[in-house]
């Protein structure tokens, strides 16, 4: 699936949703910030099996962000809020990895153009926010092991830029199942 495909989802979800009252799409955002929350938190409440969950946080705020760019920031500083009132040990988490990099994508799938650019503006953002983390508030997290050598930088770039890539790539295949959940309950 191409940029313009996704492009043409995005506008054709943006004008069902803009239809709806403001409070609908409100409503919309609260829940997925909710979800992002509770999909974040699993990492601290189940160890080992939540660090698998916890990454999917991205996903509420991607999708909210590619529908509407202002439910996606609602979205994302009401999960930051959730998370500072319910979880505080994820806060330092979520704003700089997965919470940042769903608000980077979506922001891309609606200003740029090519997936190369959208996936370096999501890498970009990680990694900064791995980096920022790691050598700016010293937060351990990747671990104790971490140093602060030109290998480590090296590898967080390239995760970064796999795992937006990821993203971006199951980005539209979930964006159209989202769209056809909201038609079927449209219907209804």
């Amino acid at each position: 699936m191409t940029v313009k495909t996704v492009s043409e989802d995005i506008r054709s979800i943006q004008s069902q949703v803009q239809k709806q009252p403001k409070l609908k799409w409100l409503v919309l955002g609260s829940f997925f910030s909710c979800i992002a929350a509770l999909l974040q938190a699993t990492g601290g409440l189940l160890p080992g099996v939540g660090f698998f969950i916890s990454p999917f946080a991205t996903l509420p705020i991607l999708i909210g962000t590619m529908i509407l760019l202002q439910m996606g920031v609602i979205s994302y500083f009401l999960c930051i809020t959730l998370l500072f009132i319910l979880f505080p040990s994820e806060l330092m988490v979520f704003p700089f990895t997965t919470g940042i990099l769903g608000l980077g994508i979506g922001v891309g799938f609606h200003f740029l153009k090519g997936k190369l650019s959208i996936i370096c503006l999501g890498a970009i953002l990680l990694a900064l926010g791995i980096m920022f983390l790691l050598y700016i508030l010293h937060f351990p997290i990747l671990g104790p092991i971490a140093s602060h050598s030109f290998v480590t930088t090296g590898c967080i770039l390239l995760f970064s830029f796999l795992y937006s890539w990821l993203w971006v790539e199951m980005a539209p295949f979930i964006l159209k199942k989202f769209k056809l959940l909201l038609i079927k309950n449209r219907a209804r």
